[in-house]
């Protein structure tokens, strides 16, 4: 089958999104499929780099920071991607690369298969003052995007639900991002990790709590440093990977409730199983997230999860066995402090944790979606035959 992946975000970016573009596209050819992407170049120079092909675009940070918006669609790429004939076309992302799947899906009469990654009622602050009307342009943009595909791909039951409140009436697919859980479940290098404590300094004993994620307002991490200050423990670690727009105010405010906070930025991904070691619970205050995709990510490297009570996680983090979700700051002081007091329930939640995470394997991912696409193909074929008679 010849699949053809469409996505604003690109690897060196690291999101969730590029992450599972990137591991769709690796299961994918792993298991003999025919795949190419198409996404945005970093200048307005497009050009192809093996079977990847970059449209020139121009920043877009005003919008969002990092984002990027298509101006040159190269009709030597475009006609190159026609000739190839793609059996469907698997876009990631609602803006300038879903223009260009759909007008392909037009011409060439294929299917696209979309995955709706954002709940951007969840980030309509940078770009609207009033939530009201930023939820109702959200509601009106997810019809039009949805109503151009032929089946939806949501990350979880919470992305599923929340189109049908939008009013998508077509088919919707439940399929959650895949883990590569190799990476997670090697024996770590002692040396490495003590060498990565002595880097950041992490003080001998404390338990490590860890935040990977973007550093935004959506994150909700001045609530969650609050819940850690209220908890009371001196012994514990905020360990912080990753960077963002609020950095500099949410270290400021982390310094300013007197807890032990170390930073590293933004780490290089092949290191970023290594921080996950580093950690003894994940802890986050998010309710933005579509799946959790580093929930996955910490599970599978056999950390209890620690965070916010959210349907995106409702099949994902049990509570009790492999983590909890917390209903508020009260909550989650008593859960924080029993993980602390007792490392023999921290060992059990961690060897759940890890089992738990089985049902998130690549190669689960790579499977399901080979499977939605030949059942797409088989329901668009009579359309198709009767365009052609």
């Amino acid at each position: 089958m010849k699949v053809l992946i469409t996505s604003d975000w690109y690897a060196p970016v690291i999101n969730g999104v590029v992450t599972s573009v990137l591991l769709l596209q690796r299961e994918l050819e792993r298991l003999g499929h025919e795949v190419r992407v198409v996404t945005l170049s970093a200048t307005l120079h497009s050009y192809k780099e093996g079977n990847v092909y970059y449209m020139g675009s121009v920043s877009a940070n005003k919008i969002y920071p990092g984002a990027r918006l298509r101006v040159n669609r190269t009709r030597s790429l475009v006609h190159e991607l026609v000739a190839w004939g793609p059996d469907v076309i698997h876009s990631q992302c609602e803006f300038s690369t879903f223009r260009v799947a759909y007008a392909l899906s037009s011409h060439l009469g294929v299917p696209i298969v979309h995955t709706y990654h954002t709940v951007y009622e969840d980030y309509t602050h940078y770009f609207s003052p009033s939530v009201r009307v930023g939820k109702a342009v959200v509601s009106v943009f997810s019809r039009w995007i949805c109503g151009r595909a032929a089946c939806i791909v949501a990350p979880s039951r919470k992305v599923e639900r929340l189109l049908r409140d939008y009013g998508v009436q077509c088919r919707i697919e439940v399929i959650p991002t895949g883990v590569d859980l190799s990476v997670y479940r090697r024996e770590p290098d002692r040396e490495r990790m003590e060498a990565l404590r002595r880097r950041w300094a992490v003080p001998e004993g404390h338990t490590v709590l860890l935040y990977l994620g973007r550093m935004a307002k959506e994150k909700n991490l001045e609530q969650l440093i609050d819940q850690i200050a209220a908890a009371g423990r001196r012994d514990v670690t905020l360990l912080l990977v990753g960077d963002g727009p609020d950095r500099e105010e949410v270290l400021d405010y982390a310094r300013g409730r007197n807890l032990d906070v170390v930073f590293t930025g933004m780490v290089p991904h092949g290191e970023v199983a290594d921080y996950y070691r580093l950690g003894d619970v994940f802890v986050t205050a998010s309710t933005s997230e579509t799946q959790g995709l580093t929930y996955f990510e910490a599970l599978a490297a056999g950390l209890p999860v620690l965070c916010r009570r959210d349907p995106c996680v409702e099949d994902v983090v049990t509570d009790g066995v492999n983590g909890w979700q917390y209903e508020n700051g009260e909550a989650f002081g008593e859960h924080l402090s029993a993980l602390c007091a007792d490392p023999a329930l921290r060992e059990r939640m961690s060897r759940a944790a890890s089992a738990s995470a089985e049902k998130f394997s690549a190669e689960t991912f790579g499977a399901a979606a080979v499977e939605l696409y030949m059942s797409v193909q088989r329901e668009s074929l009579p359309a198709a035959v009767g365009e052609r008679q």
